[in-house]
């Protein structure tokens, strides 16, 4: 009985799927952009389109829907990527299974382009190839000629610059009148697979094409969706042939080449400009062994010295608003509970989640502008010799650099490295870049900890959050250390990164990228946080009554007479009092044992507890506890509140420097995201390497936070 692995039937109907694939960076998702309308996340460096994306588009009376699939160089899946690509296009993801596919080709690196090209081609699939990046074979001295590329391929072909929106109609065109065509296979792999291993494979799976059959039993052995019975069929069939699967893929590759070659020398012209283009001048600045690192340090600098000086005033602007609305909100509405749920409670919340927008703004800007240049791709050349003997490679600067913004898409960034071992430590390691969530935590207990003051041209506080950064990356390539002795795999690791040309930043992008991030940031982080501010309202707003009227009894009311600094001190005493009464301030008093040693008290360990579903939820959760009780017309902001608090018990100040320096470290290490965990499940596919990962990410900050308590105090 045949298997269910047939390919699904073309559609004939008026909505059909055009897959666009190539290789990383040749432009393809700009494509996908310019052509759809919707804007994606565009990187000019491998491994940021992670997963297939889709859209929906109308073209005159057709609609079609536009298939994005991660970058590839084959459909020969070393990656997670390429195991998407291979999927879909050999029919076994039959939910995707595109019924036109445009390749798109860099135009000045067109052999590598047209290995994908011939593939695709044996697949028997209907397609067109769109030559892009105009511009860059223009510098390059570089002509396609385009009539003898149709002739030798037997597609349509379309020249654009999609950065240009140049050939975009075309494109568009094309699509709708349904201009792919099937082509005739590029190599005969009958000669290379024997006819009777090929006919038993087809007629067992019923494919009708001979290439599919020789993916399928060259890559058996890693496909999930084929099951334990059909593997092992395939694995007897190997045997029994005596076929040499790594023999004949070598001999594919080097067929395919010579093809390429014989048509290159007929549809391509390359003129010697005789000279140097500006990108190689700049790479020998940017990639200098010893000028590159300096460079991209400074770089480094700039962005975080610009992350707090350039968003200090919009700051201050966003917190004074929050601290005027609680007071404008008390003064309107009537005294009350849902008065105080409102004024401590939501409003707090709220505020310490979008104070934080104008730096996550910034951040996101240069991490943008890097990535659009070019710059990011010799970032991740440079980083490649410093990353292997901690048993990383390039590819994973990626996903660590990714982390730098948030840990999920980091994590999911991984599926462009195909060494399971360099992929798991890098999923290991990437919470412990510092992301944007710990950001707020920093920005507020640096401000704390450190003056406002200037070592030359550099902000003090901007060093300290520079120090932070660097402190993950230490961080990371420690524990990388750590796993590659641990870890017991034989695989062997290399680098292939693209290195595209330099060019000036679409600043509209780099703008959408600043406002997509920001909203995913308050609106994703922000229903966490806001409903974790109201829960702890109520929890620090109600209590045990015996313990109430217990912590009332012992504060001696002052006289109606008494001075107005009596009657503000007596204020204070019954606030602390009810709140360390409440259940919040029980749950707090509880674990206080055990935070004690690191310089926290029972409030900073509320704020540990609720921040585990995620970080940036220490800050309002801080400044929901210190509103609570308090006059909310006391337009004191958070920082300032923090600063002021003082221990009953010793009179010092709670947030000391080596408190906020424990506190900073704490943040740094802690794992303290459970949508991150979630993700390394999913992408580790078990519950082992999260918990191990919670489990040692825990000890490092406990042991880290208490060793500088311990030294600064």
């Amino acid at each position: 009985m045949p298997e269910v692995l047939t390919p699904a039937p073309s559609t004939q109907q008026s909505t059909f799927t055009v897959a666009l694939i190539g290789n990383p960076n040749v432009g393809k998702t700009t494509i996908f952009n310019r052509l759809t309308g919707l804007r994606q996340k565009v990187g000019n460096y491998p491994g940021v389109t992670v997963d297939k994306r889709f859209a929906h588009i109308k073209l005159g009376q057709r609609e079609a829907t536009i298939l994005d699939l991660p970058g590839t160089y084959s459909i020969y899946p070393n990656s997670e990527d390429e195991v998407i690509v291979h999927r879909v296009l050999n029919g076994l993801d039959k939910e995707n299974k595109p019924d036109f596919v445009l390749a798109v080709v860099d135009m000045s690196s067109m052999e590598r382009g047209l290995f994908l090209v011939t593939q695709i081609m044996d697949l028997g699939l209907p397609m067109a190839v769109v030559l892009n990046m105009e511009d860059a074979a223009e510098e390059q001295g570089i002509k396609v000629k385009t009539h003898a590329l149709y002739q030798a391929l037997g597609v349509p072909i379309i020249q654009s610059n999609a950065r240009s929106n140049k050939g975009i109609k075309g494109i568009s065109d094309l699509i709708e009148q349904k201009m792919f065509e099937k082509p005739s296979p590029f190599l005969n792999i009958q000669e290379l697979l024997p006819k009777e291993l090929s006919l038993a494979i087809q007629e067992k799976f019923q494919l009708d094409n001979t290439y599919q059959a020789y993916q399928l039993i060259r890559f058996h052995e890693n496909e999930p969706l084929l099951d334990e019975t059909q593997r092992e069929w395939l694995t007897n069939q190997l045997e029994l042939s005596g076929f040499d699967i790594k023999k004949t893929q070598l001999e594919e590759t080097q067929q395919r080449y010579k093809g390429i070659q014989s048509i290159l020398e007929t549809a391509l012209q390359k003129t010697d400009l005789g000279r140097k283009r500006l990108t190689d001048k700049l790479d020998s600045i940017f990639l200098h062994k010893i000028g590159g690192y300096a460079i991209f340090t400074g770089i480094l600098l700039v962005i975080f010295q610009a992350v707090f000086a350039w968003s200090a005033v919009p700051m201050d602007l966003i917190d004074g608003f929050f601290a005027s609305l609680s007071a404008a909100v008390a003064k309107l509405l009537p005294a009350g509970v849902l008065t105080d749920l409102i004024t401590e409670g939501i409003i707090p919340g709220i505020g310490g989640v979008v104070i934080f927008i104008p730096q996550i703004a910034l951040l996101f800007a240069f991490l943008g502008i890097l990535e659009d240049t070019g710059y990011m791709s010799r970032v991740v050349f440079l980083m490649d010799r410093i990353m292997r003997p901690f048993g990383l490679n390039g590819k994973s600067v990626v996903p660590l650099i990714s982390g730098i913004a948030c840990a999920i898409p980091g994590i999911m960034a991984t599926r462009n490295i195909g060494n399971w071992k360099d992929r798991l430590i890098t999923i290991m390691v990437t919470p412990l870049m510092s992301c944007s969530a710990r950001l707020p935590v920093y920005v507020i207990l640096i401000g704390i900890a450190v003056p406002e003051s200037y070592i030359g041209p550099f902000n003090m506080q901007a060093l300290a959050l520079l120090g932070m950064y660097l402190l993950g990356i230490v961080a990371v390539l420690f524990t990388s250390w750590i796993l590659k002795l641990i870890l017991n795999f034989k695989e062997k690791s290399y680098l292939m990164v693209e290195m595209p040309l330099y060019r000036l930043p679409r600043w509209k992008d780099v703008l959408i990228t600043m406002y997509s991030k920001s909203k995913t940031f308050v609106f994703a982080a922000g229903k966490v946080i806001l409903t974790i501010s109201v829960i702890l309202w109520v929890l620090a707003s109600y209590g045990p009554s015996s313990a109430r009227e217990e912590a009332i009894a012992n504060i001696e009311v002052p006289a109606n007479t008494a001075p107005q600094e009596v009657q503000d001190d007596y204020q204070s005493q019954l606030a602390s009092a009810e709140l360390e009464s409440s259940y919040i301030g029980i749950m707090g008093k509880f674990i206080e044992p055990t935070i004690k040693p690191l310089g926290y008290d029972w409030k900073i360990g509320i704020a540990l507890i609720t921040s585990f579903a995620a970080r940036e939820v220490f800050v309002s959760t801080i400044a929901t506890l210190y509103s609570v009780g308090t006059d909310v017309e006391d337009e004191l902001t958070i920082q300032q509140k923090l600063e002021s608090e003082v221990n009953p018990q010793t009179g010092e100040k709670v947030f000391n420097l080596a408190t906020a320096f424990s506190l900073i470290v704490f943040y740094a290490f802690a794992m303290q995201c459970m949508s991150t965990l979630a993700v390394v499940y999913r992408e580790t596919k078990g519950w082992k390497w999260p918990i191990i990962q919670t489990v040692y990410m825990t000890a490092l900050a406990y042991v880290s936070a208490w060793a500088v308590y311990q030294f600064l105090s």
